[in-house]
């Protein structure tokens, strides 16, 4: 048995991490500079340690971008192409993550010139990186639409308009006003706040903010939560 393990050869285990976070208009993903001249940017990524799970190493590497904890992380998907990267076969298991950006731009390290880039507008990136973006995106689509994942990327308190923005960037589409505020409603998951948001109209719109016990309680329930 012991031969059998002598004989395999040994390859190296990355992690990169997708981190998504809305501004308010456009979502994006954060790149970290690959060298001071080169036009290249990745994925934040890292080397899986020999005491770490993999789920430990994912929460590390986000911690040291950020400076986030209890954030939503989910493993994607693990890519293994033999020449992804040309300096020594690495396999690379993919996370994608969801931040609020107000939260992370309070706790910004320039250590690794991090940036904010829109999904749609993406500079070139390392390696096999961009196919990893376009499967997360595909993901949290898929996710955003039958669950209540979408919350994790909004401020505490938002206003029906600031959330259907947010959905309208993460599907590249305009969702009917109407249509989509019945939906969200219909959820059941929001508490309406008596606060308004200034300045945008005259009537100004109404603060919400999630029910905290029932999204906990249907995080993973289905809600087929984008109307037709």
């Amino acid at each position: 048995m012991l031969d059998q393990y002598k004989q395999q050869h040994p390859y190296l285990v990355a992690l990169d991490s997708i981190i998504f976070g809305f501004d308010g208009d456009s979502l994006k993903v954060l790149l970290v500079k690959r060298g001071v001249e080169e036009k290249t940017w990745s994925l934040m990524g890292g080397w899986l340690q020999p005491d770490e799970s993999l789920e430990q190493a994912a929460n590390r590497i986000l911690f040291d971008l950020t400076g986030l904890t209890n954030v939503y992380l989910e493993q994607l998907h693990a890519f293994g192409n033999p020449d992804r990267d040309p300096i020594v076969r690495t396999i690379s298991v993919a996370y994608f993550s969801l931040v609020k950006i107000a939260d992370y731009e309070s706790k910004i390290s320039e250590a690794f010139q991090a940036r904010w880039f829109s999904i749609y507008d993406l500079p070139p990136l390392l390696f096999d990186h961009g196919d990893m973006v376009d499967l997360a995106i595909k993901r949290l689509r898929y996710k955003a639409a039958q669950h209540a994942i979408g919350f994790e990327l909004l401020n505490e308190k938002f206003t029906l308009p600031q959330l259907k923005k947010l959905y309208d960037a993460i599907y590249n589409t305009e969702f009917d006003k109407r249509n989509f505020s019945r939906k969200i409603l219909s959820t059941n998951l929001l508490i309406k706040l008596t606060e308004k948001q200034k300045g945008f109209s005259k009537r100004g719109a109404f603060y919400y903010k999630v029910d905290a016990d029932k999204y906990h309680q249907i995080t993973y329930s289905f809600l087929n939560f984008i109307p037709n």
